[in-house]
């Protein structure tokens, strides 16, 4: 599978108490009976933990199976976390940026192609 680093790095939030964030500056939403996940563009001026996605090029129906875990699998052989926000297409795969060149080489070690 081919796979493009997203541009940019990413933050991830949880709002225990919202239903929705109070601004318009985030990228996925996910809502769940603990509260709002999060995610946004990280501001080169916050203090927070930075993720680096991964996004599949080759869109895939929701009736295909094995695709995400042929993605996290090599990350979690590799001892790498992930926080995964997936889409109707693909799937968007959040690595911390400090351990993003260790996820690209385990992805490449299992035999994707990883391009930025």
């Amino acid at each position: 599978m081919r796979l493009h680093i997203v541009p940019g790095q990413f933050m991830v939030e949880h709002l225990p108490h919202a239903t929705f964030p109070e601004d318009d500056e985030w990228v996925a939403l996910i809502r769940a009976p603990e509260g709002l996940t999060v995610i946004r563009d990280a501001s080169p001026f916050a203090e927070t933990e930075r993720w680096v996605g991964f996004y599949g090029d080759a869109a895939h129906g929701l009736d295909t199976p094995g695709v995400l875990a042929a993605i996290v699998g090599p990350l979690a052989e590799s001892g790498v976390p992930v926080f995964v926000a997936s889409t109707y297409h693909s799937d968007l795969v959040l690595v911390p940026e400090h351990r993003s060149k260790q996820a690209a080489e385990a992805l490449r070690d299992a035999g994707h192609r990883v391009e930025n």
